[in-house]
Order: structure tokens, then C-alpha cells, then sequence
């Protein structure tokens, strides 16, 4: 039951994401923002990127940008002396179909990592399984074709469509990370979804307390991938 619960808070969360339930077409045609945006230096050398391309829950949706989790990302990065830029790549109400189609939009820029936080909506739809399957398989081998690390951030299907659905649609995420030897992030929302304390007052949205939690599901997975990153150096170090 706990599990149905988190499921279907983490659908909702991306499919209540925007009023008119999707607005792909509007931030398709916003230029891509930074998580921690800063005054940038016209001749300062472009930093190397990570990007979470995903939904609501990557977007802030109810944040202040400094507190959705790829700011908080950035904010670790720095820390820890790895110079990253951290793309917010995140729309409202977008499915993996969405997440495909504005791919080479989300990969400009010397992009060293792509974090991918797709899938909740698909399956709030009940869409089929192997649409879901093959938008992040391409999702993948794009990037990857790329020479960029990808990182999978797992997702959960609501119980509406049965048992069967729902094992499905779990077993795609860890399935996928096989396949293409990618890091995964079982399950994006552990430990927020259901904690009405972590929620906005929607019950869907994490709070920024929820929002660093889910920020330390990713990092866990991130950082030492970052870290071979870094290592790897710019052009000419």
C-alpha cells in the first residue's frame, strides 16, 4: 500500500505539475536556464554541464529556483570543487514522449551528465509500457551517443491500471540501467512521497526540506560520477 501511495503521488506530482497539464510547447521555447543562475562573465570559458531533463518535480513547480533539487545539486558540486553548470531541464506536466522530443534542446552545451527524471506521467496516463520503454531507451542511446553519462532517476505507476501495470512499469527503470550500464536512482521520491510534513500543501509538490531529500537521492548516485567527470578534465588541462 505504501508503495501504491508514493506511486501515486509521484505521478501526480508531474501530471498536476501545470495547469493545462502540459506546457512543453512554452518552455520549449524558453532558453535553457541554469539552476543556480549567476551573472555570467561575457568571455568567461563555459563550465561543463549536468542536466536534469525531466518534469515538475525537477522544474521546482511551488520553489523558489534556488530550491528545487538541480540547484541544490550545483550548490553540492561546487562544494565539493567540481565546477558544474547544472541545467534545469525540467517541464511541467512532460512525458518521456516530451522528455524525446526536446532532447537536442536539453544536450546543448559541453554536457558531461544527463540526469534523467522521466516516466510518472506515462504511467498516471496508463500509457503502454513499451512507448515508455523505447522513449527512454532513445533517450539514452542518444546521449550516450554522445559520449554523455547518463543517469536514471526511477519512477513509480499508480495502482488505477493493476498489479500488472504496476510491475511493468517498475521493472522498466532498473531493466533499462542493465542494459545500458547506467547509474539508477531506484526511486526519485524515497522518503518523501506520503510524508505530508515533505509536501506543499497540495500533498504532491516536495517542500524545500522534501526537495534536499530528493536532492540526497541523486547525489548519492551523482557524486562519484561527477567526480570521474572532473577527473576527466576540459580540453587543453
Amino acid at each position: 500500500m505504501r508503495i501504491w501511495l508514493a506511486a501515486t503521488l509521484a505521478a501526480c506530482a508531474l501530471a498536476c505539475g501545470s495547469p493545462r497539464g502540459d506546457d512543453r510547447d512554452e518552455g520549449r521555447a524558453t532558453a535553457p536556464a541554469t539552476a543556480a543562475a549567476a551573472p555570467a562573465a561575457a568571455l568567461a570559458p563555459a563550465r561543463p554541464r549536468v542536466v536534469a531533463l525531466g518534469d515538475s518535480l525537477t522544474a521546482g513547480l511551488g520553489l523558489p529556483t534556488a530550491s528545487a533539487y538541480p540547484a541544490l545539486l550545483e550548490q553540492r558540486l561546487n562544494e565539493h570543487g567540481m565546477d558544474f553548470e547544472v541545467v534545469n531541464a525540467g517541464i511541467s506536466g512532460d512525458t518521456s514522449a516530451g522528455g524525446l522530443e526536446r532532447l537536442d534542446w536539453a544536450l546543448q552545451g559541453d554536457v558531461r551528465v544527463l540526469i534523467v527524471a522521466l516516466g510518472a506521467n506515462d504511467g498516471l496516463r496508463g500509457l503502454p509500457l513499451d512507448q515508455l520503454r523505447g522513449n527512454l531507451s532513445q533517450i539514452v542511446e542518444r546521449a550516450q551517443a554522445k559520449g554523455i553519462t547518463v543517469l536514471l532517476a526511477g519512477m513509480e505507476a499508480p495502482p488505477n491500471y493493476g498489479r500488472d501495470y504496476i510491475a511493468g512499469f517498475h521493472k522498466i527503470y532498473p531493466e533499462l540501467a542493465a542494459q545500458y550500464h547506467i547509474a539508477l536512482v531506484p526511486f526519485l521520491l524515497q522518503g518523501v512521497a506520503g510524508n505530508a510534513s515533505l509536501n506543499q500543501r497540495d500533498g504532491i509538490h516536495p517542500t524545500p526540506e522534501g526537495a534536499r531529500i530528493v536532492a540526497d537521492n541523486v547525489w548519492g548516485v551523482l557524486k562519484p560520477i561527477a567526480e570521474a567527470q572532473a577527473h576527466r578534465g576540459r580540453p587543453g588541462s
